[in-house]
């Protein structure tokens, strides 16, 4: 199960409003979907959640480049949109066989059990998602989080972000 949210950033504070993932399939989607909450061309967070196993925060400032945070990409890439955010960091392309199609909610493949992927020393080698955090961790260092703090997360960790950006109320209540 996951939860999304944006949050745009106003002279005011933060609008905070859930969003449906349905429709995003790339990185590109997921920032025009920003883009469209946007207020003035303003920030704008995306926070996604899966069951406290990951999350995710993308980053899109007007018509920049996105930036992106995986909290744990091995564990993100067996989930459909973490798997989109992985391979969008690690600069892989759409193979013309979707892997997504076979991925079920639970981010795990058909008939396939959840579990942690062996440690292998040469995972940087044979191409394997790299454990751990994945892309900018200074992302919101201007709003208040640190990489430090975001590297550190874990549990409720929207919660947290949501708190330093002062909009805790505004995220509990698309909760």
């Amino acid at each position: 199960m996951y939860f999304a949210a944006l949050l745009a950033r106003t002279e005011d504070g933060w609008e905070a409003s859930d969003t449906e993932l349905d429709n995003v399939e790339t990185l590109a989607d997921l920032a025009e979907l920003a883009r469209e909450v946007a207020i003035d061309d303003d920030t704008v967070v995306a926070l996604i959640e899966q069951e406290d196993a990951w999350f995710g925060v993308i980053r899109v400032d007007g018509e920049e480049d996105p930036r992106v945070f995986l909290s744990n990409a091995a564990v993100a890439a067996r989930s459909s949109y973490g798997a989109m955010l992985t391979d969008e960091l690690l600069g892989r392309e759409d193979n013309d066989a979707d892997d997504l199609d076979s991925l079920d909610l639970d981010g795990t493949e058909d008939g396939e059990t959840e579990t942690e992927p062996e440690n292998s020393d040469d995972d940087a080698v044979s191409g394997a998602v790299p454990r751990g955090p994945l892309g900018d961790a200074e992302l919101l260092e201007d709003l208040g989080v640190g990489e430090k703090q975001l590297l550190a997360l874990d549990g409720d960790a929207l919660s947290t972000i949501a708190d330093a950006l002062g909009c805790t109320e505004v995220l509990e209540a698309v909760r």
